[in-house]
């Protein structure tokens, strides 16, 4: 496949970015994968979408595949060699791949504990054989556990509530024995309720943004967990954009070996949540507003408040989060029901 670089125009953002580099991007299928992938394409960087479509799907980077700076590579980060063939030429990975969801994983913590940690593993290995210097992967705002103090603070973190958030807890420490015995430059981003276009609404994993959102386009009543009290730290997909290439890029050495919370620091229960949807789709459909959800038991191993202190990656990445709650939920529940409203 052709992946040359293009001569067109690049744009530009309110922050430094990746360009003009050869980019492996594991689990670029994925919701926040893909749009990392769509992201890099406009800046001049050769992307190499790493994916098996366990999770992902092949729509997700249909518009990509007659861009010559793109390449898909099917593959299984369970599989060494696979990452090997992945890694060959690149000079920054970006590492998406995982399988998420705290349900998920205590209805089968193997499989979880498969591709979290050891193909995590074998995407370090191939990238440090690779001479990949700079490595930025994505965790989670699970490792937090049960920690009950607000805001979360990157040092401090309890115990894990789920074989998730252990798989998730081992990638850093991974990273962090990696970075000490390789040399190699690694950051880590813990993810906090990312949403956006093209997150799946489908299937028993469902996020809650994607789900409240479908369900409320066909009329029908979200089930909401517990009161509905519940808050989190909801963050725009835009937003994770920015701390990717911030971290891809910094030259701060103080930055490197570390972990950065990833999200707005602000906090909205799930009742917020569901009137700011209804009130969004509104705009669409005069009846949603009638709608009312329904209240049911409390989920297993749930977090009652996730709050992140956006205060080191502020200070050692100079990140400045573009989108809120409710500005990122506008554009994401527009992009909902223009192209999946009768689906």
């Amino acid at each position: 496949m052709d992946i040359r670089q293009t001569s067109e125009p690049q744009p530009s953002k309110p922050y430094p970015v990746i360009r003009n580099k050869k980019v492996l991007v594991t689990g670029g299928a994925g919701f926040i994968g893909s749009n990392i992938c769509e992201d890099l394409l406009r800046f001049n960087n050769q992307v190499v979408c790493f994916d098996n479509f366990l999770t992902g799907f092949r729509k997700n980077i249909e518009p990509f595949l007659t861009n010559r700076n793109f390449q898909l590579i099917e593959g299984d980060i369970r599989n060494i060699e696979d990452c090997r063939r992945a890694c060959e030429g690149a000079e920054l990975v970006l590492h998406q791949a995982a399988l998420g969801s705290v349900p998920r994983s205590i209805n089968d913590p193997l499989t979880t504990n498969d591709i979290n940690i050891n193909g995590f593993l074998n995407v370090l290995i191939a990238a440090r054989d690779a001479k990949i210097k700079r490595f930025v992967y994505a965790v989670s705002s699970s490792v937090y556990g049960d920690l009950a103090n607000l805001p979360k603070i990157e040092e401090n973190i309890g115990n894990p509530l789920s074989p998730y958030a252990v798989t998730k807890y081992a990638n850093e420490l991974y990273a962090h024995v990696f970075a000490l015995n390789y040399g190699m430059e690694i950051i880590g981003l813990r993810y906090f309720n990312v949403f956006g276009k093209r997150q799946d609404p489908n299937g028993p994993y469902a996020a809650v943004i994607p789900k409240f959102t479908m369900l409320l386009m066909a009329h029908k009543s979200p089930v909401i967990n517990g009161d509905g009290s519940n808050s989190r730290d909801f963050t725009y997909i835009d937003n994770v954009l920015q701390m990717n290439h911030l971290a891809a890029t910094t030259q701060n050495k103080e930055a490197l070996g570390q972990v950065f919370n990833t999200a707005t620091g602000e906090r909205n229960d799930l009742n917020q949540l569901f009137n700011y949807i209804k009130e969004y789709l509104n705009l669409y459909d005069k009846d949603i507003a009638k709608i009312e959800p329904v209240y049911g038991p409390e989920r297993q191993s749930d977090i009652p408040h996730s709050l992140a202190s956006i205060d080191k990656a502020k200070r050692l990445l100079g990140y400045n989060p573009q989108f809120n709650l409710k500005e990122g939920l506008e554009i994401a529940v527009k992009w909902y029901y223009e192209n999946l409203k009768n689906t």
